[in-house]
Formats: C-alpha cells, sequence, structure tokens
C-alpha cells in the first residue's frame, strides 16, 4: 500500500518513507505457482520484508517501552486552548460559543468485557497490549469507571444532513478522553463511542451495540491495512446491558446486547466542527479562525512555517486534496461510507464514523448500504465523489462566511 512505501522488482526490496529497505532471497528452484518466492531453509521472502515493513511502520521505527494504563502521558489541548461550554453534564441542549462540553461516561450496571483489542492501535499509544486482558481495561473503556489523567468532553458542531442544513449536532454517544502523547510525539485522542448521554445526544440514549461496535473495529483496522487514511479501533467491550434498537427503522424494536468502541485519531475535529459558529452568526464567526489557529498549529505545521497571514486558505487547499484523495482510494476499493453528510466528514481527511458503510460486492454503481438513502441513493457508489466535493464547497462556504477567506479565493 501507498502508506508503506512500494515493492521494486529490480532491487527486490519494500521500500518506503522512513522503511528499512530489505532485500528477498529466494532460493533456487523455489518458485510458488505465481512465480513468488518460498521461504525454504529461513531464506527472506518479499512477504517477509512486507511484514517486516508493517512492523516497522507500526512501531515508527522505534523500540518503545510499552506502558501499563496508569503509565500514558495524556494532554488536554482541545479543551485547553479552545473556548468550551460553561454548563457541565450530559442533558441535552444547545450550547453556543463553545467547542465541547465536559461531560464523563455514564456507567451501566452490567459487568463489562472485553471482546476485542488491536495490539496495532495500542501500539500507537505505547500501551502494552497485556493491559487490555485486565479487568481495569474493560471498567474504563466501557465508561464503567474514569481514568486518573483524563479530562472528558463531547464536540460541539453541526452539519448538513442529506444536503439539509440540521443546526447542532455534536458527539451524541461519542465521549474523548484526551489526548494520548506516544514516544513519538504523536498525539492521539481517544474516544468511546456509546458511553452515554451528552448534552448532544438530543432524543437518543448515547449507547452503541454490538452488531455496530464490531462493525466500526473490524472495518476502521480492516481499511488501515489496505492503505486508506482512517481513524483507528483500539477496542471493542461488551457492556453486559442490553438497549433498545430498531434495527430495520420499522418500527419493531427490541433489546440487543450494549457495547463501547475505543476509537483513536490524531483529531476528531469535523467540517460541521467549522459551519456551526460560522453558520449561527456574527455572535460565532469569531470563533471559527480559533479552530483554524488550532488546527494548524497542532495538524498542518507546516502551513503554520509557511502560509503567513493566509492561514485558513492554505488549510482549505490541504484539506481539499486530501479528502480528494481519500474519496479516490474509497473508489478503488468499492467503500462506500453511506453517510457522507459534512459532520462526517474529518479535517484530516480520515475515514470517520463507520455506521451504515458496505462494500460493493457485485458491481452496481447505484449500491448504497444505507437504507434511509435508498429513495435518492445520494451516497451510492458512483454519487460519493460528488457528494465529497458538495461537502468541500460547504466547508469553503463556511470560511468564507466566517471571513477567514475571501469568496473568490475559495
Amino acid at each position: 500500500p501507498a502508506r508503506w512505501g512500494r515493492w521494486t522488482a529490480a532491487r527486490g526490496s519494500w521500500i518506503g518513507r522512513g522503511m528499512p529497505t530489505c532485500r528477498a532471497t529466494p532460493g533456487p528452484g523455489s518458485r510458488s505457482a505465481g512465480g513468488m518466492p518460498r521461504n525454504p531453509g529461513g531464506r527472506t521472502t518479499r512477504t517477509d520484508c512486507r511484514r517486516k515493513a508493517m512492523a516497522a511502520a507500526v512501531a515508527g521505527g522505534t523500540a518503545a517501552r510499552k506502558k501499563a494504563l496508569a503509565d500514558l502521558q495524556w494532554e488536554h489541548t482541545f479543551t485547553r486552548e479552545l473556548p468550551g461550554d460553561a454548563a457541565a453534564g450530559g442533558h441535552p441542549r444547545q450550547v453556543h460559543g463553545a467547542f465541547f462540553s465536559r461531560v464523563d461516561p455514564t456507567a451501566m450496571d452490567g459487568a463489562p468485557r472485553l471482546m476485542a483489542c488491536s495490539r496495532e492501535a495500542a501500539d500507537l499509544l505505547d500501551l502494552d497490549a497485556g493491559a487490555c486482558a485486565t479487568p481495569e481495561f474493560a471498567r474504563i473503556f466501557s465508561g464503567k469507571a474514569v481514568l486518573p489523567g483524563t479530562q472528558c468532553y463531547a464536540q460541539n458542531y453541526g452539519g448538513h444532513q442529506f444536503g439539509t442544513w440540521a443546526g447542532q449536532l455534536g458527539d451524541g454517544r461519542a465521549i474523548t478522553l484526551g489526548e494520548v502523547v506516544n514516544s513519538r510525539r504523536a498525539r492521539w485522542e481517544v474516544q468511546l463511542k456509546g458511553a452515554g448521554l451528552t448534552p448532544y445526544s438530543r432524543r437518543a440514549d448515547g449507547r452503541a451495540v454490538v452488531r455496530s461496535s464490531v462493525r466500526e473495529f473490524l472495518c476502521s483496522e480492516a481499511l488501515f491495512h489496505l492503505g486508506i487514511p482512517t481513524t483507528r479501533a483500539l477496542s471493542v467491550v461488551a457492556t453486559g446491558d442490553r438497549v433498545w434498537r430498531d434495527m430495520f427503522y420499522d418500527g419493531r424494536v427490541k433489546k440487543e446486547p450494549g457495547a463501547v468502541v475505543c476509537r483513536l485519531a490524531p483529531s476528531f475535529v469535523r467540517f460541521g466542527t467549522f459551519q456551526l459558529p460560522a453558520l449561527r452568526g456574527e455572535g460565532e464567526a469569531p470563533l471559527v479562525q480559533k479552530l483554524v489557529d488550532y488546527v494548524v498549529k497542532h495538524h498542518f505545521p507546516e502551513i503554520d512555517r509557511a502560509a503567513g497571514g493566509d492561514k485558513a486558505l492554505a488549510l482549505f487547499r490541504e484539506v481539499a486534496d486530501r479528502t480528494a484523495r481519500l474519496a479516490a482510494q474509497w473508489q478503488s476499493v468499492g467503500f462506500v461510507h453511506g453517510v457522507l453528510n459534512t459532520d462526517n466528514m474529518s479535517i484530516l481527511g480520515l475515514t470517520i464514523d463507520y455506521g451504515p458503510f458496505g462494500f460493493v460486492e457485485r458491481f452496481d454503481v447505484d449500491y448504497t448500504p444505507n437504507m434511509t438513502d435508498l429513495p435518492g441513493r445520494r451516497y451510492s457508489y458512483k454519487n460519493q465523489t460528488y457528494a465529497v466535493q458538495w461537502n468541500l464547497a460547504q466547508l469553503g462556504s463556511a470560511l468564507a462566511t466566517a471571513g477567514v477567506v475571501q469568496v473568490e479565493a475559495a
């Protein structure tokens, strides 16, 4: 995959950014039916080279000391540098003049149990994968206990849903614990999806079920290994409780086993995070510049150094480029996101918010995995690149409305 590099047949090596060169040394006469060398007598094969490159990519080229949960290094730049909600707690409400609300997970009554943990995602946090098997891990990552050093919050944002402005949306069932900084100085926000009510839950319960949590865990890690930018998944923990769900939206509600999935990303800022203050008018429009400054400082330092006073336009260009590449990669593997509202678009160009996604199995350009999208197929396979372009236009419009870029330039 492009994120790791490329195989060069002439050199017999796997070359990538920061990857060590690895040479295949096939034994004489030892070829598979497809012409690839087998591995007799401990010879290095191309598969071995790929595995070494993947391991180096995960480790970041360093042998980091693995940590226990209590030793993780937490930072809180989002809540420290951006304005927050004066009120606390998870009661649903309209939140003005703030990018987040402080809220802790709500414990459920059942006994939590780890269902799955990604060792590679744990490596991103320098977390000892063995810690995932402890009862303490299950309690913390199901929302039943709070880890010291975390400062929990839900993000406030708006969005266009199926082409219509929906106003305030926000993290209705996702609660961010903070940012873990690893030994490579990489920053990863740690978020629990399904951990209880937030101010943005509206009429929902803030919970998730095993069915959807497992899907997100599997697909986010799968897309990563396909070389497609994505949020990552650390774990799925069954809560031991059951929650009411209408699986097919046909009025037949039944109880399903509950779960919490832990998601990781350098940032969960979305297009809608910029849109909400911009479209609320002059009283909140200045917040957009604050958000631009924050995102550029922490996630696009090359823009901070090069763009001078035109950071917002440089940011928009970079976001447009990353998002266009992301959409092209989706098309190349037949991935259909299913709900490409602007609140589900990452400012970093990551695949985010795995809901009713799917893959084109029998080729059908009209395929959509989202039953609520069936009448118009706005987010079908053939239309999702146009939807992404439309979403970028809404982001540009929000930046222009807030006065941080000129309309003509955007």
